[in-house]
This record gives C-alpha cells, sequence and structure tokens, in this order.
C-alpha cells in the first residue's frame, strides 16, 4: 500500500494534457410551488443555478484535483456557458489556452432541472442537452490541430474524452497518436461510441456495457469479458484494456497476456456513478505518468473511482482524499 502513496505523491509533479469533448453540467434548483393549470406539471419557481466541469472537463477537473498541471483542449461556444465553463477551469489553475471558441456552435451543455421543497428530498425530473451535431468546420480544426501541436512538447502524459460530440477529429487522433508513440508517452483513450476508431493509442478504457457493445454480446461471465477485451486490445494494437465493471470491481488486460481483476476498493453504499469514469481515467494516465506498473496504476484508479462514487453529481477526487483513503487501507 506504501507504493500506491508514493505513486500518488508523484502524480503531483506531472503535467498532462486532456483532449475532448469539453461539456458545461448545469444544476438549476427549482422549489416546488404548484401544479400549472396549463399542464399537469410542477411549476418550480428558481432558486439557483451552478455550473460544474463535465464530459472531458470533468477528466480535467480530477486531475488538477489530483494535484497535477494540466491543459485542457477543445471546443466551447461563444456564450455565456463557454464562458462559465472556462471560469470554473480557470479557478481550478487549469491551463485554458487550448480552448477553442467556436462562434457557429453552442458550447455543450446538460442542465438537470432539480425539484424540490421544504418538506420533500431534491431530485433530478429532467434532463436538457444542448449540443451541435455537426462536424468541426475546417477552420476549427485547424486552430485545434496547431494547439495539440504547441502543447503535445510540454506533457508527460495524454487523456482523449471522447464523448460522441466530434471534438477529437480523425486527424487530432492521428497526430496525437503518432507523437505519443514516437515520445513514448503514456496516453489513454475513453470513447464512449467509437472506441474502433482509437488504434495504436497506449492504453483504452470502457466500462463493461460499452466493451459488450464493441463486441456485439452481452458478457455474462469473467469468460466472456476476457474474450471481448482481448478482441478490442488485439484489434486496437494498444498497450492496455482497461474495463470498468460497477460492483466488481476493474480488470485490466495487458499486450503481453497479463490480466488483472481488481475487486471493488469498498463495499458502502454508491451514491451516483455519474462521471467515475472520468476520476478512473485521471487516476490511472496519472500514475502511468510516473513510471509506475499498469496493475498499479489500476489499482490507484480503483481506489479513486471508490470515492468518486460516494458523491453526488458530478463530482472530482483530490489528492488528499486518495491518500486519506490509501493510509487507511493500509
Amino acid at each position: 500500500m506504501q507504493e500506491l502513496i508514493n505513486i500518488t505523491n508523484k502524480m503531483q509533479d506531472k503535467t498532462i494534457l486532456v483532449i475532448g469533448d469539453m461539456v458545461a453540467d448545469v444544476y438549476v434548483d427549482g422549489r416546488i410551488s404548484r401544479i400549472s393549470r396549463e399542464a399537469p406539471v410542477l411549476i418550480l419557481e428558481k432558486a439557483g443555478e451552478k455550473v460544474v466541469a463535465g464530459g472531458a472537463a470533468n477528466v480535467v477537473a480530477n486531475a488538477a484535483a489530483m494535484g497535477a498541471k494540466v491543459y485542457a483542449l477543445g471546443v466551447i461556444g461563444d456564450d455565456i456557458y463557454g464562458e462559465k465553463l472556462r471560469n470554473v477551469l480557470k479557478d481550478l489553475e487549469v491551463h485554458i489556452e487550448g480552448l477553442v471558441r467556436d462562434k457557429s456552435r453552442p458550447t455543450i451543455t446538460k442542465t438537470r432541472i432539480i425539484a424540490g421543497g421544504r418538506a420533500t428530498v431534491s431530485q433530478q425530473i429532467v434532463r436538457i442537452d444542448s449540443e451541435s451535431k455537426e462536424p468541426l468546420s475546417k477552420k476549427v480544426e485547424a486552430e485545434l490541430l496547431a494547439k495539440i501541436d504547441k502543447i503535445l512538447p510540454k506533457v508527460d502524459g495524454i487523456i482523449m474524452s471522447d464523448y460522441g460530440s466530434g471534438t477529437i477529429t480523425t486527424n487530432a487522433r492521428k497526430l496525437i497518436t503518432r507523437f505519443a508513440g514516437k515520445k513514448k508517452l503514456p496516453s489513454i483513450v475513453d470513447s464512449r461510441y467509437n472506441i474502433g476508431d482509437f488504434e495504436g493509442v497506449g492504453y483504452v478504457k470502457q466500462n463493461d456495457s460499452e466493451l459488450g457493445h464493441f463486441v456485439g454480446q452481452q458478457l455474462n461471465d469473467v469468460t466472456d469479458l476476457i474474450g471481448a477485451s482481448t478482441k478490442l486490445l488485439t484489434k486496437l494494437n494498444v498497450d492496455g484494456v482497461l474495463i470498468t465493471r460497477g460492483e466488481l470491481g476493474m480488470s485490466l488486460f495487458e499486450r503481453n497476456g497479463a490480466a488483472h481483476h481488481i475487486p471493488v476498493s469498498d463495499m458502502s453504499e454508491v451514491y451516483d456513478v455519474s462521471g467515475a469514469g472520468d476520476t478512473c481515467v485521471a487516476a490511472f494516465l496519472l500514475a502511468l505518468a510516473t513510471g509506475a506498473q499498469p496493475v498499479l496504476a489500476a489499482k490507484i484508479a480503483n481506489y479513486a473511482s471508490g470515492i468518486a462514487v460516494r458523491k453526488l453529481g458530478t463530482s472530482t477526487v483530490s489528492a488528499v482524499e486518495l491518500i486519506s483513503v490509501l493510509e487507511h487501507a493500509r
């Protein structure tokens, strides 16, 4: 356990790049007033609004909370939520010069309407998403590629966080993969829908549901998991595949044939899995950037994820929290 603590301390000296779909998670708090006369729906009196980092921006926030120096690279709109997201990341002392403003598309937002009252428990009643489905323009992509080119020589590792919104273009992916391979930089991709496009990246992170979708079958047992992970590892020609498995923990499959099954670090109640995958990839990549063995990086990521799922909403895990849990486990 002391080895994991030592690695976590070293993570705070690393510089990484996070590129992907930057999302503003908006939480609108409403107090239940009455039932509308127009339709059988609640009327809420707006009591507050909070914007937090979501999507790839949550990976950024987690890496920053763990003490890393982070460059955020992605596309935001020329709008109020783009500015609010910039300010959230600035407050975390993140380098935001890699954020490209695109006046033709809105900042990706996921707005959650939370309803509650004095005698009721607040809960989410609806989520409203806003994003452009159009590919990046050539001009915006060129600006993004120029920023990638400028930032890459400064970093110790790279995370690609693909939520399916098109920020990580084919050209961006190739540029990053070539550079990481040439410089032997650790890299990882977490792609919700397009994992098959990321051939040659260092490591791949998927949850078991996403992996099952990739291979076109339900994963009913460990044998299915091993077969599907081996197929993904071989097809993408990567160093390793990290699979999160909910209450079953994590599994890491390496290029050399090694397989590691890591049980959950804490069996206490799970409050919210939102963003836990972002915490996982941030911790795993930062540990790799210290030179840690992949299995040790996976164990650290497992502990970090265990902290994240016990928090409500999109959240981060700090180095202090992580070290405290590791100390307690020791």
